[in-house]
Parts: C-alpha cells; structure tokens; sequence
C-alpha cells in the first residue's frame, strides 16, 4: 500500500536535491573570473532542461528497468516515455545476503512509493552529475558543444552507471533485474547515495576532459582568482542544504535510516571542514574562506556513499580524512600538469574513493541490516574489496567514455573556444552579455544638477586561496 509519510518525505527531498544544482552554479560561478560567470551559471542551468528532456524519453527506463539481458549493464525499454509509471508502486523484497546471512526484508519498508515520486528524485541525481563536470573545464568550452557532450555522456555513461548502482532486483516489479554493482547475488558494493554514481563518475570525466582539452591561457603562471568568494559561500551553503535530501533522502523513508543518514551528513561536513582548515594552517599558515566552503563539499562527497551505511563515528572520520586528503590533493593538477580549474578531481573524484573505499572499513549491520560489518567491525576485508571494484569500474569506464567523447567533439564541431574568444572572455563571445556593468554612470543628483557623478569602479576581487593549487 502507499506509505503518504513516505511519499511525502521522498518529494521534498528531490525539490533539495534539484536545489543543489543552482547551489553548484553559485558555488563554481564565484570561483571563476567575471568573464566567465554567466556561461558557468548556463553550463549548469542547461543541464537541467537537456537530462531532464532525456529523462523522460528513455534516461529512467535505461536506469531503472527491468535489465536487458540478464547482466546487470543496462535498463530495458519498460519505462519509455515514462509508459507504465503512473499509478505504479515501487518498493521490493531484499534477498538474504549470501556473505551476511542477512534475513530477507521488505525495502524501504512494508509500505510503498509512487513510482513517479522515486523516477522524479532520481533525475535530480542524473541533472547534478554532469554539471559537477563543468568545473573540471571552466572559462574555455563553447556552450553547444558541452550541452551536446552532456547529452551524449547521459546517455552513455550516467544511465548505465546509474542502473549498476541504484537499480536492485524487483524494485519496480517483482521479476525486474538489476545492475551488477548492486545486488549482492552480484558483486555487493554498497553506495547509499552516489559516491560512485555521482562523484567518481562526475570526477573521472572532468579529469579526462581537463586532459583532452588542453589548459586555459596562461595558466598556471598566470592567477585565475576567484571573482566573487561571497558567492562560493553561498553556493556550498545551497549545496549542503541540498544535501540533506541527497543522503537523507536515499532512505527512501521517514524513518530511522534518513535520520542517521541526516546526522552522518551534518557530522561529517562538519569535521571536514575543520580537516581542510587544519591542513591550510599548517601549509600555508592562514585558515581561508573558500577552504572552508571546499572543505564542505569534500566532506559532503565523501559521506554520500557511506550515508546510510555506516555508524556515527565512522562518519566523523569519513568527514575529517576527506577535508585533510581533498585539501592536499588539489594541488595533483600542478604535479601532473592538468588544469582542473576548480578542483572537481582534488574533491569529488577523490572525496567519492575515500568515502566508496570507507564503507568498507566503517559498515555497520547496527545502524542499517541491509548494511554490512567492515572491516573495524569484524568483516574482514571482503566488503573492503567490493567497494574497490565498483570505485575502480565507474572510473575508468567514465574517464574512457569522456574522453573518446571529447576528442570525437573536438575533432569536428569543436568543443573549445578560440584563444581570442577566451582572452574575450567566454560571456561575451557565447552569450552576448557580462555579469556585471563596469561602465560609468550617470547619479540621480548629477542627472538634476546637470553634473556627471562617476560611480566609483570596484576594487579587484580579493585573492582568496583554499590550499596550493586553489587559485584557479
């Protein structure tokens, strides 16, 4: 029967998640030069329209229908157009786990959801993934090729990886198969909330992109700061916010589970933050806002695999030990020569592996049965190496595909901008307009006195950094 509480609970928490993707705009907007805001706010802002267009047709139904051969790789053609959704309940039976003994239950719980209410929070997964990616390139792309890559890399890699992770045996109906990353009769990695769906996959593409395209002029030698710091703070407060619906959500429950999922997010972020701040003083000596808000986010990455699978310690350590490692891996693009211009691969790719990787070590069957005992709890290693082979999977599955994507792209329309449209500035040349007017004015007192009054141009951005490598 439907569950209303739960109903209820799973459609406020896809509205947070669809919030997180203007959160990223601000968060990656501030991040740039002025010149390129607008067309970083458009790069994610498309993203919107073209996954959740793609959604309906077939992104679901390749997501999350019953599997097309038997393998665990790809959704079928079931939920086409969104056919045979409405009306629907989604929930199943979980089968005893092999490795756990773990007794066969009914998820997310006796009662059910709407199909429609789990295929609406789900987009908001597959809308947010490949706008994290758009960080990885900032101030170089033509925005119709990257809205073309973002269709292409949806299609070939969000909705499959998609299907490997979040899709469980008879979720949508009693004789549907999954994907193999999921079910335990098959490899038995846990991910609760996309830490390989969303993040390594996210991570893996922008650092093959990052390769593919080439750097930015004049970098690294020449700064690229931060325009608007203000608005990374913002941006990465929307994201935490948007957060809670991201892992809590993913219960699928107003229960006990969304609750330890809601507190090891709040915990985690917490810890990482002070992680990354930590790491920052020792280095460089000062504590800087936008570690802050990086630091945030590295903990926000980390937990949402680990979310609703690992007891409330563990989410402390998970938070701290991403905002230390996130804090010192951004500077890997000026070791490797790889221009990352905002850090997607130092924070979500890397941030995605230590949370993958430390449910393996965290896991607890006392905080969720559909859990399982890591390795600090008894289990050994075995789960440990599950989670390596379905982080290790998504990544070079992704990084493959985006790769052969963006050279296909460049090799004919092109993908990025002349070097005198980036010198432009990328605002101007792909949209016609700039964020911000510079230009002189004339004031209401000069305008009756017949006197000019100058507005006073603003003072350049203040240079803020997040560790080494974070003037972008």
């Amino acid at each position: 029967m439907l569950n209303s509480g739960d109903t209820a609970w799973v459609l406020a928490s896809a509205a947070l998640v669809m919030l997180m993707t203007p959160g990223l705009a601000f968060f990656y907007g501030g991040m740039v030069r002025s010149k390129s805001v607008l067309n970083m706010l458009m790069m994610n802002f498309i993203a919107l329209a073209v996954v959740g267009t793609l959604w309906f047709f077939y992104g679901f139904s390749f997501s999350f229908a019953n599997d097309i051969n038997g393998a665990g790789l790809l959704g079928g053609f079931d939920f086409v157009g969104l056919e045979n959704t409405a009306g629907k309940l989604a929930g199943f039976a979980v089968a005893a786990n092999p490795d756990t003994g773990t007794a066969a239950v009914a998820w997310p719980g006796p009662d059910a959801i709407p199909v429609l209410a789990f295929c609406m929070f789900q987009l908001m997964f597959a809308v947010i993934t490949p706008a994290l990616i758009s960080g990885a390139v900032a101030d170089r792309l033509k925005f119709w090729s990257w809205t073309l890559f973002v269709a292409l890399w949806v299609t070939i890699v969000y909705f499959p990886v998609a299907h490997w992770v979040f899709s469980f045996d008879g979720f949508v109906s009693e004789t549907a198969v999954g994907g193999w990353i999921a079910n335990a009769n098959k490899l038995g990695a846990l991910d609760f909330a996309g830490g390989t769906a969303v993040h390594i996959n996210a991570g893996a593409a922008g650092l093959a992109l990052a390769i593919v395209l080439g750097k930015r002029r004049g970098w690294p030698k020449e700064p690229m700061r931060p325009h608007n710091v203000p608005h990374v703070l913002l941006g990465a407060s929307l994201l935490w916010f948007g957060w809670f619906g991201f892992n809590a959500g993913s219960a699928l429950t107003a229960g006990d589970l969304a609750g330890v999922a809601f507190t090891n997010t709040m915990i985690a972020t917490c810890t990482a933050i002070l992680g990354w701040l930590v790491v920052e003083q020792i280095r460089d000596g000062k504590p800087t806002t936008l570690g802050a808000a990086s630091g945030a986010v590295a903990g926000l990455v980390a937990i949402t695999p680990a979310a609703g699978y690992v007891s409330l310690l563990g989410g402390v350590i998970i938070g701290f030990v991403a905002g230390a490692v996130c804090a010192l891996a951004v500077a890997l693009k000026f070791r490797f020569r790889f221009d990352d211009s905002l850090d997607v691969v130092g924070v979500h790719l890397v941030g995605g592996l230590i949370g993958t990787l430390m449910v393996g070590l965290f896991g607890s069957t006392a905080v969720n049965s559909l859990s399982v005992d890591g390795l600090f709890y008894g289990g050994g290693f075995t789960q440990l190496g599950k989670q390596a082979v379905a982080a290790g999977a998504v990544m070079i599955y992704s990084f493959v595909v985006a790769a052969i994507l963006a050279l296909i792209i460049n090799k004919t329309i092109g993908f990025r901008v002349s070097e005198e449209d980036e010198v432009t500035g990328v605002d101007e040349t792909e949209h016609a307009e700039s964020a911000y007017d510079f230009s002189t004015l004339r004031g209401v007192a000069g305008l009756s006195h017949g006197v000019s009054a100058r507005v006073p141009e603003p003072a350049p951005a203040v240079e803020a950094r997040a560790g080494a490598g974070k003037e972008h």
